[in-house]
């Protein structure tokens, strides 16, 4: 073989080796070799870069075909798995993953993340030769762990008459709407930064043209900030907002039910001679504020209606039941994206509040 056919055989190689496995690369230059006759192997070995064991094993496989068709190496081939090498890296890995389980209060790993590169490398401190993709592999495929945020469950004992609460109030919705008699559910939203303050979320907009924010959440010393405190009108599925900017507080919250009964209430219950209102049981409006039973009071002075109020008891994970107005403001308030902003505090689509009108 010439220098030329040298070169050309060594261009072949460069071309066909990135779409060839081991197998494959290993069998063309043993048959490459077979062709040339006497000195092929070495010629070959130096064109395609493989030694001329991997030739020879190639020649083999050719003859006798050792290799079943299927695989690139004999059964056993490769390197061992980690669980033969270093067999007792499964149980420090979980010793160390969940230590708190295990009761050992003295674990290099109880007050830090437990990232896969922090458990490689207390591994390695213990001996082992590991990386952080290898112990990822073995958290999921071998101990059966997965990437979980905390859940929200461990709560005290429910009261035994829980149920039955929810049945009264229901049962007092009921009675109230077929007198005719209005029903609202009452609460606090959440406060809102006014002015341009980031919002997570996104919304449509031109093309690399997204809003502009402000960098940090700092409080406008002159906008303030809004405290949205929304009544919620069962019977019309309607509601009503009002903005405050100081504090919840009881005398908001009364003030806010007083609004929407001059606005809104007397105008669709002009016979009517009592409201039920219906609140969660903590905030402004909580069961336990004497501030808010004062103001009732004297909110029912001034209307003239007989006010019934029914409290929900706290939430439990393994309970969906909320307020009415926990389930309507979200679904018929949010008329807007979740990324708007509200750039002042009256209650109007221009001004952007996420707020029920």
């Amino acid at each position: 073989m010439d220098g030329r056919s040298a070169l050309t055989l060594k261009k072949k190689y460069a071309l066909l080796s990135p779409y060839f496995d081991e197998r494959q690369h290993r069998l063309l230059a043993a048959a490459d070799a077979q062709l040339l006759g006497r000195g092929g192997i070495s010629r070959v070995a130096v064109a395609s870069g493989l030694s001329r064991t991997t030739i020879h094993r190639g020649l083999k496989e050719l003859q006798g075909n050792e290799v079943p068709p299927q695989r690139v190496r004999q059964l056993g081939g490769g390197r061992k798995r980690i669980k033969q090498q270093q067999p007792a890296v499964l149980g420090e890995l979980e010793r160390l993953v969940a230590p708190t389980t295990r009761g050992d209060p003295m674990s290099p790993l109880r007050w830090t993340c437990k990232s896969t590169s922090h458990l490689a490398v207390e591994l390695r401190r213990k001996g082992y030769r590991i990386g952080a993709r290898t112990v990822a592999r073995l958290l999921q495929k071998d101990l059966k762990y997965s990437l979980q945020a905390n859940r929200k469950t461990k709560e005290g004992a429910s009261h035994p008459d829980r149920n039955a609460q929810f049945e009264y109030i229901a049962g007092q919705t009921r009675s109230f709407q077929q007198r005719g008699q209005p029903v609202i559910s009452v609460d606090t939203k959440k406060k809102e930064l006014v002015g341009r303050f980031k919002n997570t979320g996104r919304e449509w907009q031109p093309q690399r043209s997204p809003e502009p924010v402000n960098t940090h959440d700092f409080p406008d010393e002159e906008l303030g900030k809004g405290i949205p405190y929304g009544v919620y009108e069962l019977g019309a599925n309607r509601g009503w907002v009002s903005v405050g900017v100081d504090h919840d507080t009881a005398e908001f919250a009364t003030a806010t039910i007083r609004s929407w009964w001059d606005r809104m209430g007397s105008k669709s219950y002009p016979e009517a001679r009592e409201l039920l209102i219906m609140a969660d049981s903590g905030g402004s409006n909580s069961s336990r504020t004497r501030l808010w039973k004062v103001a009732l009071q004297r909110l029912a002075d001034q209307t003239g209606l007989c006010l019934s109020v029914c409290h929900f008891p706290p939430t439990r994970p393994d309970c969906a039941c909320r307020s009415a107005i926990s389930h309507q403001a979200p679904a018929n308030g949010t008329r807007l994206n979740i990324a708007c902003f509200a750039t002042s505090l009256r209650t109007g689509g221009a001004n952007r509040w996420r707020a029920m009108k």
